[in-house]
């Protein structure tokens, strides 16, 4: 008994020591593309709709910046005031378009290649409540959640990006709140970061805070390691003022730009999901073009994010069967095109980490995974359809995110692999058993993947433990973060410098320095 509790410790040990990076059983940028929910003739059915609806339907609400530009590449706008996009015009975007886009963290080891079929995992969304399981209650977000969540992020293996999680509802100006949320984000984290602006001139004094942590605007321009998250459209099919002004300033700031359509299928985009996928991809393709007009090879993604409605009651359903397929169509799209594509699974309709948010995030997560989306937001810490945000959730959905990509990252079949020469030795030698097997040693970091707040352990383990319980592990681990881990990527000449210039509202002590 003895022997066997050493060598299980054994084990465990060999399985927490930190692996070199090539070794790992899962990285960014896995690839995907094995779910395959439309057909060929599906594709081209979609796409044939796509160049149909920008023709002839087109856009409303242009603001004479878009009109001037697109028109100087082909668009046409009608007496009815719809801006369209002869099929022409959306063909030479598409060749001027940057398909090779790299997505830049602080830090280089986190930078994101979003190119073919290469899957990536991202926080997102604008929650208003924190779901806090400590108490079974809900309460406003703030500034300080932000931050938290973002350093929780940081310590994610396979959380790969961190986009703003929740409004900070503490912070009443539109101004100031669009500026601390890309202050704490920036603070919280040194993996590549999304934000959104609520007006283009805020955008603008955005860029000045970016250029002074990366130590110039040449630098940030080299290495712009913060993306602006642009509703560009109102679905259905129209445009809206204020983000296509922040489009113009982060496409000339040198900013990666997400062009989100988020229609809402039943409600603001059609019902079938057919539909749902076409308009989509026809809003974003048409921001594509905008952006192309502006300045040929910009980076840009295809943020085609189709929600679900309950239409029994016309309340969106993040976590339904439904929105793991349109996610996987539109990913399954953008592979079909060669574009960077993101899209938004993992939110759940559960109000607290449970059985139904856990298997509503696994099940929609594995379909868009596999199916090729190189950036999937809303993949961690989302609750009541976005309403709500659950930092501790961070750490227990890192889990099912490694889980995710080990099943995007699939069996990989060779000589090696197939074992045959291990297979004969075991049998012909009379070992009985590969449990001593050299290749069983050597693959067991690197074939598999082991959770991190998962329970693995027997029932009699389980008891001899204190029959631990998952929530409770997330909790412990969430406080010891948040305690102790104050990431300081950015030094503290450079926070004062932004301080001087910028109404932070956070004292300089919540990030773990002096006052």
């Amino acid at each position: 008994m003895a022997r066997r509790s050493n060598a299980r410790e054994a084990k465990i040990a060999l399985r927490k020591a930190a692996l070199a990076e090539d070794l790992k059983p899962v990285r960014p940028g896995e690839s995907g593309g094995q779910f395959k929910p439309l057909s060929e003739p599906d594709i081209e059915q979609i796409n044939g709709t796509v160049f149909r609806i920008l023709e002839e339907v087109g856009f409303a609400d242009a603001n004479e910046y878009c009109i001037e530009v697109c028109q100087g590449v082909g668009a046409v706008y009608g007496e009815d005031k719809r801006l369209r996009f002869p099929r022409a015009v959306v063909e030479d975007a598409l060749k001027k378009c940057n398909r090779e886009l790299t997505l830049y963290g602080q830090d280089p080891k986190h930078d994101l290649q979003l190119s073919g079929s290469r899957v990536h995992f991202s926080t997102a969304g604008a929650a208003v409540m924190i779901a806090d399981p400590s108490n079974n209650e809900y309460r406003e977000t703030t500034a300080q959640d932000l931050y938290d969540m973002a350093r929780i992020t940081d310590r994610c293996e396979h959380i790969h990006m961190f986009q703003r999680t929740c409004v900070l509802r503490d912070i009443t100006n539109n101004y100031d709140m669009d500026i601390n949320t890309a202050y704490n984000a920036a603070m919280g984290t040194s993996k590549h970061i999304g934000s959104s602006w609520t007006e283009a001139h805020h955008l603008e004094d955005g860029l000045k805070m970016l250029h002074i942590i990366a130590g110039g605007e040449d630098k940030w321009r080299e290495r712009p390691f913060m993306s602006a998250s642009c509703c560009h459209v109102v679905p259905p099919m129209k445009f809206a003022d204020e983000a296509l002004g922040c489009i113009k300033v982060a496409v000339e700031g040198g900013m990666p730009v997400l062009l989100l359509s988020a229609g809402q299928s039943g409600a603001t985009a059609p019902a079938c999901l057919a539909g749902a996928v076409a308009q989509a991809w026809a809003e974003c393709l048409g921001g594509l073009v905008f952006v192309n007009a502006i300045k040929p090879g910009a980076p840009a993604i295809l943020g085609t994010w189709p929600f679900v409605s309950d239409l029994r009651t016309g309340a969106m359903s993040g976590g339904s069967p439904e929105q793991a397929i349109l996610s996987s169509a539109c990913a399954q799209m953008g592979n079909h095109l060669g574009l960077p594509t993101g899209t938004a699974c993992g939110m759940t309709d559960s109000k607290l980490p449970d059985f139904q948010g856990g298997a509503e995030r696994a099940y929609t997560l594995s379909c868009a995974a596999t199916s090729g989306a190189n950036i999937i937001y809303e993949s961690a810490g989302m609750y009541a359809s976005l309403l709500s945000t659950c930092p501790e959730s961070l750490l227990i959905d890192n889990d099912v995110l490694g889980a995710a990509l080990r099943i995007t990252r699939g069996i990989e079949v060779n000589e090696q692999t197939l074992s045959f020469e291990v297979l004969k030795d075991v049998c012909l030698g009379n070992k009985g058993h590969y449990l001593g097997s050299g290749q069983t040693l050597e693959v067991m970091q690197t074939e598999y993947i082991y959770p991190d707040l998962g329970d693995r352990l027997s029932p009699n383990e389980w008891n001899e433990q204190g029959k631990p319980v998952l929530l409770e592990k997330a909790i412990a681990s969430k406080n010891e973060i948040l305690g102790n881990y104050f990431p300081d990527h950015i030094s503290d000449e450079t926070d004062q410098k932004i301080r001087a210039e910028f109404n932070i509202f956070l004292p300089r002590e919540n990030f773990g320095r002096s006052a």
